[in-house]
């Protein structure tokens, strides 16, 4: 075709890992028209070749982002435009497959070129189309399951600093969840981080389920900002059309808005807080919003990690994410706060596709926590403590440990019982405050003052 012919020699300027071409009239006029976010390649006199994004249109005069760098080009190189945006295969081969940052096998398997194809931008869903959030995803993680259900279709964030074990838990989330499909993208991933979760998902046995989208950092930064589309495009496809539940796992977007951050500096942008761009709420809304239930189809649920630099909670990506998704979870000490987290969708599945006693079990066990908080508290200031308060400070001993730490493990059930059981080691009858008839149903009264073997 003529578009892949043509050929423009005009380079004007490289700055960074951009460049900018002037297209000349006549020939554009030949070729289809170039639009933003449209492929081209780049090749050098020496016939090495890159592909590169167009990301500005001034007249005749384009910029475009080359994915491997502006290392070793000079002015002397062609560019030729593709005709149409990033496109990454689709299809079942895919699953328990790695890509890198431009959607290329990275783990030495088939090339899966004659596979169907999809272009990795579109818009958000049309609200007509979304269901409302009513079904629940399991996770095997207490603090989630009892306390901050992760619901289908929700957006939601886990929030934390520079060497929690956020990815180690990600992980846990992604082979624990009863999703039919894993998408996960990994943003500046470090070698050790990517090996993770390639084993963990392997030695789990979810790899079949599972596919990866994964920017080293040691990859070029331009392609960070290519994986969530990527992993996101994909996972609509397997929702829409094969009706699949598709969690989509993402780490870490900190690092993503500060490639955004590097790439506009290039363009020359005005900076805005911190030095981000101003347009950071609409480009992250812009991929989070892909979560939605839709009618007659799948879901896609995202869960992301973005670390907040000094842990601070008003830098401004933690801060953009907070009014852009449905909650929060907050990864400190190895252990998610209940105080921190919230699940806004939460109140759509609790009591209703959940045991009757998980409302009540879950505000009880959150008011006794706070509780014995205080009273850790009155102990460091060395007041005298009641019976009450000893029996809050073992409360609290036993809630850190049977639930709030990230490595257990339980089915919902088993961690509804085990709160029971938990309050009827801890506390009588009548020091629970509520409804009774859950009382008799539930309260273990053998175990009462017993602790578990």
């Amino acid at each position: 075709m003529i578009e892949h012919m043509i050929r423009h020699y005009n380079i004007l300027s490289i700055v960074g890992n951009i460049i900018t071409v002037h297209v000349d009239s006549q020939s554009a006029g030949q070729e289809i028209s170039t639009r933003f976010g449209d492929l081209a390649q780049v090749e050098d006199n020496n016939g090495a070749q890159s592909l590169a994004q167009v990301i500005k249109i001034d007249g005749s005069k384009v910029s475009l982002q080359v994915f491997s760098g502006t290392r070793g080009i000079s002015t002397a190189a062609s560019v030729r435009f593709l005709g149409h945006a990033l496109q990454v295969t689709y299809s079942d081969n895919i699953l328990g497959r790695i890509f890198n940052g431009i959607g290329e096998p990275m783990d030495g398997g088939s090339d899966l070129q004659p596979d169907p194809k999809v272009t990795i931008t579109g818009a958000s869903v049309n609200p007509m189309k979304r269901v409302l959030a009513s079904k629940m995803i399991r996770t095997q993680v207490p603090m989630i399951d009892v306390f901050n259900c992760l619901v289908e279709s929700q957006k939601i964030p886990i929030f934390s600093i520079a060497g929690e074990p956020y990815n180690a838990f990600l992980a846990r989330v992604g082979i624990q969840a009863d999703a039919d499909i894993v998408v996960f993208a990994g943003l500046g991933l470090i070698f050790d981080d990517f090996y993770y979760f390639r084993s963990q998902f392997e030695l789990a046995g979810v790899f079949a389920r599972t596919v990866m989208y994964c920017n080293l950092a040691s990859d070029p930064i331009v392609e960070r900002l290519l994986v969530p589309d990527m992993a996101l495009a994909v996972a609509e496809r397997f929702a829409v059309e094969e009706g699949k539940r598709v969690l989509v796992l993402m780490t870490d977007m900190t690092a993503y808005a500060d490639a955004m951050k590097e790439v506009g500096i290039s363009m020359e942008h005005v900076p805005s807080n911190r030095g981000y761009m101003g347009d950071l709420y609409s480009q992250l809304a812009k991929r989070y919003e892909k979560a939605c239930d839709y009618k007659g189809a799948g879901s896609v649920t995202i869960l992301t990690v973005t670390t907040m630099p000094g842990n601070d909670v008003t830098h401004p990506v933690p801060d953009n994410t907070g009014y852009i998704t449905e909650g929060q979870f907050y990864l400190h000490d190895g252990m998610l706060d209940p105080f921190g987290s919230l699940s806004r969708l939460k109140q759509h599945v609790i009591g209703k596709v959940t045991r009757e006693d998980h409302s009540q079990i879950m505000n009880t066990m959150i008011r006794f926590y706070a509780a014995a908080n205080d009273a850790e508290q009155k102990q460091a200031m060395a007041f005298d403590l009641s019976d009450y308060d000893q029996k809050l400070l073992k409360f609290g001993k036993l809630f850190r440990k049977r639930f709030m730490d990230i490595n257990v493990a339980l089915p919902l059930e088993d961690a509804l019982d085990l709160s029971w059981q938990t309050l009827a080691e801890c506390f009588s009858e009548s020091e629970l405050l509520m409804k009774q008839a859950l009382i008799d149903k539930y309260f273990p009264k053998a175990g009462h003052g017993q602790a578990i073997a």
